[in-house]
């Protein structure tokens, strides 16, 4: 899809794309074409890195009790109410004034999360093994309201994939972590912004919106607008760490 229109103004005077070369990747969302004209490649050792400035190691050293304490206790803390998102929990920092890559799981340091909608007994077997208990609500909402991705899974497999996945001969059939997960391409955020990943993704919407809805029509509609409604989130929790992630990526931050 070629977003030449989605930019407003001089494509060249975007402040996060100076210095690099210029190409289709500033007219439509391309990050191959960026990293084709622009990686440099380098075949020397690692001698130009350079060691933890101050700051790092001012992290680094508030995080040493927690280590020590869960090399004691084993998991120091889960929210066991939240399911988590985006935006479930509030900015959580580890040592807030020198901190340069922001955002935590949750609101503190080596306070896990859980994931019900991928399987409730996963996160439930885990809880326990942790010594926590299971939330009561969370129960009852992932297993008479909300359908997880296990269930999903093993209502789409027959019965002969069920009997080999008991049997435990074969490996690497579709649960937990041995199914393929989506990963989301953060580069595109950084390159573009979320205001421009977004409008794109309103011209695609407008590309099927016309369509006869055949079930293919409908799902890719519904995926465009979790997509956009995804990238707004992402915004937002830039948004509460003080960054403005709605445009390229510069060292500016949020006024």
């Amino acid at each position: 899809m070629d977003g030449s229109n989605l930019m407003a103004g001089d494509l060249a005077s975007v402040r996060g794309w100076r210095g690099f070369e210029g190409g289709r990747w500033q007219r439509a969302i391309d990050v191959r074409d960026f990293i084709v004209r622009n990686l440099i490649p380098y075949d020397g050792d690692d001698r130009f890195l350079a060691g933890p400035t101050a700051r790092t190691l001012k992290v680094w050293e508030a995080l040493q009790p927690c280590f020590r304490d869960e090399q004691k206790k084993g998991v120091l803390d889960v929210d066991a109410a939240t399911p988590s998102t985006v935006l479930a929990h509030v900015p959580g920092w580890i040592d807030r004034d020198n901190e340069v890559i922001v955002g935590l799981q949750t609101d503190k340091p080596f306070k896990r999360a859980i994931f019900p909608a991928g399987g409730l007994r996963m996160v439930e077997s885990g809880l326990k093994a942790a010594g926590f208990p299971a939330d009561a609500a969370v129960h009852e909402a992932f297993t008479k309201y909300r359908k997880t991705h296990n269930d999903g899974v093993f209502d789409a497999c027959t019965p002969e994939i069920m009997r080999c996945r008991k049997s435990g001969i074969i490996t690497g059939l579709p649960d937990s972590y041995g199914r393929g997960r989506i990963i989301g391409d953060d580069r595109r955020v950084a390159l573009y912004g979320t205001d421009r990943l977004i409008a794109a993704k309103r011209e695609e919407r407008a590309q099927v919106n016309d369509m006869w809805p055949s079930e293919e029509v409908i799902r890719t509609r519904e995926e465009l607008a979790e997509q956009m409604r995804a990238l707004a989130d992402l915004a937002e929790m830039g948004r509460r760490y003080g960054c403005d992630i709605t445009r390229p990526s510069s060292r500016e931050k949020l006024r």
